[in-house]
């Protein structure tokens, strides 16, 4: 699977733009605020339905303007299709494959698989739990549609539960059978979910540590542990058992929803406190790696990689072992953004790899 062509209207910075691509790499260089990220999330649009960055869809639509469109044509499996999305202000986002309107968003979700690199995300390892959640869950959505609308619904639930145990405080009133049958709707999703982040953390673990030690040489020990309350426990009693502690804080505090994943190096020692910027940064790229082995190891074909300012924090060794890795076979289309139009030329020639380059200035793009 490639993308041969982009489109963006009124989107972020760019009037107009149309783009056509090879199926190795291709980059966008330019200077910073030149629009080079923009060109890569309007990609993650037509993947997944969304900005990588900024959730809210109205702020994407070009100054002065009312509206976007972003359309791409993929080529998979020698069929041709055109996925577009636009968005009028104060209007409901339309998607379409092939000029036919999607009923569910998440039905999209996964046929066009794709994994984004970034430095945003330092967040999965400075922030908090939420971040990791996210993490695990858009790689696994990215294979199982279903999974989404288990998520969906656990979220329901546990927004209904934590507005019984709020009104029990400001109404005085304990309705034990309606809390009785939320805990057991909440039971039913959430060990499906635990389920699924468990086979899939055995599956994507081995990954993980292969891509990391190629790209350190096996420099240090790093582990990745899913961490989760259910280790070995009963959901079911886990919520019985915290009625009390749930109705002091007004919150459910058992539950798949305070799942985390546990990043160490050099044995014991948080990566968050004692991993240097390069370090982290490593094992940031070899957990998007691990995805994308993950999503084509599950879809039997190549997503698309994006690598936004990758450069940024990896020295010489490491960018030229990483460009060297993800031009191998093993990887499929590849979309890096830079300041140095001359750096990615000269590290693509001595790698032998083909690349097209294209000069973004001021919402303006140019093949070189």
């Amino acid at each position: 699977m490639w993308l041969k062509q982009l489109s963006v209207l009124n989107f972020k910075n760019y009037a107009e733009t149309t783009l056509s691509f090879i199926p190795q790499v291709n980059a966008f260089t330019g200077e910073n605020g030149a629009g080079k990220t923009n060109l890569l999330d309007g990609i993650h649009y037509l993947s997944l339905c969304k900005s990588y960055f900024n959730p809210i869809d109205s702020q994407h639509i070009k100054k002065g303007e009312d509206w976007f469109m972003v359309q791409g044509e993929f080529d998979r499996d020698n069929r041709q299709d055109v996925v577009s999305c636009s968005l009028k202000r104060n209007q409901k986002k339309q998607f379409k494959r092939n000029k036919k309107d999607y009923q569910r968003l998440a039905d999209h979700i996964g046929l066009y698989p794709l994994v984004m690199i970034s430095p945003n995300d330092t967040l999965i390892i400075l922030e908090g739990s939420e971040e990791r959640r996210r993490f695990m869950d858009n790689v696994i959505s990215q294979t199982d549609n279903r999974y989404l609308d288990t998520l969906i619904a656990y979220n329901k639930i546990l927004l209904q539960r934590n507005t019984l145990l709020k009104n029990i405080k400001e109404k005085g009133v304990f309705d034990i059978g309606l809390f009785e049958v939320l805990n057991l709707q909440l039971v039913e999703v959430g060990e499906l979910i635990y389920k699924k982040r468990k086979e899939f953390m055995e599956v994507f673990t081995p990954y993980f540590r292969k891509h990391y030690a190629y790209l350190t040489e096996e420099a240090e020990e790093v582990s990745l542990t899913y961490e989760s309350q259910l280790h070995g426990a009963d959901f079911f009693e886990l919520l019985q058992n915290s009625i009390e502690k749930d109705r002091i804080l007004e919150r459910t505090t058992q539950g798949i929803h305070k799942d985390d994943l546990f990043f160490t190096i050099h044995g014991e020692m948080p990566l968050k406190k004692f991993g240097s910027q390069g370090q982290q940064k490593s094992f940031l790229i070899a957990l998007k790696l691990a995805q994308y082995t993950f999503l084509q190891e599950k879809n039997k074909f190549k997503p698309l990689l994006l690598l936004d300012d990758i450069f940024d924090k990896l020295d010489e060794k490491r960018t030229k072992k990483l460009m060297k890795m993800v031009s191998d076979d093993e990887f499929g289309q590849i979309f890096i953004t830079d300041t140095d139009a001359g750096r990615i030329r000269k590290i693509f020639d001595e790698i032998q790899q083909p690349i097209r380059i294209f000069d973004i200035r001021g919402g303006q793009a140019h093949a070189l």
